[in-house]
């Protein structure tokens, strides 16, 4: 009997109604500045879209131009309600959204199960939101694709490098690592620590620690590989909730990271 992971935050983080969801994406996704790359990975904001939608849109805006080309895509994004040692596979066989129903890359599940550090945790997958708001993204940008869904708790750079490395693939796999930045700090306080957050990611420098980046394991695993594969990080947006639907007085902070192959 199949498992289906059912969405935990429509209506809350984004649009319950089909039509208004992708009419929203779609409006993002052709308000974002087109940026002419080849992305291998991306990194994406989390938050409710009327706060990082936009900024969502700009690093799924960037795949547009291989879209058809993608299959696979690999999803990492932290835990927010439940503790977890190492990443944790949903051990359902598909993820629904109001859009629609995702089908998970059973062979990439598998590929990985035997890695020490990769465990079974449908409880944090369940309400986990980090994951789950990316998909009408990448629902209404690709044509074709499974998931590899994977929550990361208590892990090292090196772990979570070990993992996208068994399942890096070729141009059919794009790789999705769900972070926001820093969080609850005065406006002015938070554009200096996210200015600095995204100059060690430019610059390839890890770990990102967690209260810059509440993704920062797998953003930092992310790195370690991207190091190993002579990937070029590209800054496309980087902007908090004061700037998008906010007050200023505390906000959090978003930013989208595209990673090419070197030329």
């Amino acid at each position: 009997m199949s498992t289906v992971r059912p969405p935990a935050v429509a209506g809350m983080f984004y649009p319950a109604e089909p039509a208004q969801l992708a009419h929203d994406v779609q409006h993002y996704l052709e308000e974002a500045r087109p940026f002419g790359l080849v992305p291998k990975a991306l990194i994406v904001p989390h938050a409710g879209y009327i706060y990082s939608g936009a900024i969502a849109a700009s690093a799924y805006a960037s795949i547009k131009a291989i879209a058809s080309r993608i299959r696979r895509v690999v999803l990492l994004g932290p835990t927010h309600r439940v503790a977890v040692r190492g990443l944790a596979l949903p051990g359902a066989d598909a993820f629904d959204t109001p859009l629609g129903r995702v089908t998970l890359d059973v062979a990439g599940a598998r590929a990985i199960a035997s890695l020490p550090q990769v465990g079974i945790s449908a409880q944090a997958h369940a309400l986990e939101h980090s994951l789950e708001v990316q998909l009408p993204f990448l629902q209404s940008i690709l044509t074709d694709f499974t998931l590899l869904p994977l929550a990361v708790g208590m892990a090292t750079a090196e772990e979570v490098a070990e993992v996208l490395e068994t399942v890096w693939g070729g141009d059919e796999t794009l790789i999705v690592i769900s972070s926001d930045l820093s969080h609850y700090l005065p406006y002015a306080t938070a554009q200096q620590v996210d200015q600095a957050t995204a100059q060690a990611i430019l610059k390839l420098q890890q770990p990102i620690p967690h209260d810059q980046a509440c993704g920062g394991t797998p953003v930092s695993g992310l790195i370690v590989a991207a190091q190993k594969h002579r990937l070029s990080p590209h800054l496309l947006d980087l902007r908090n909730s004061g700037d998008t639907a906010g007050s200023h007085d505390r906000v959090v902070g978003y930013a989208a990271f595209a990673f090419t192959p070197a030329e």
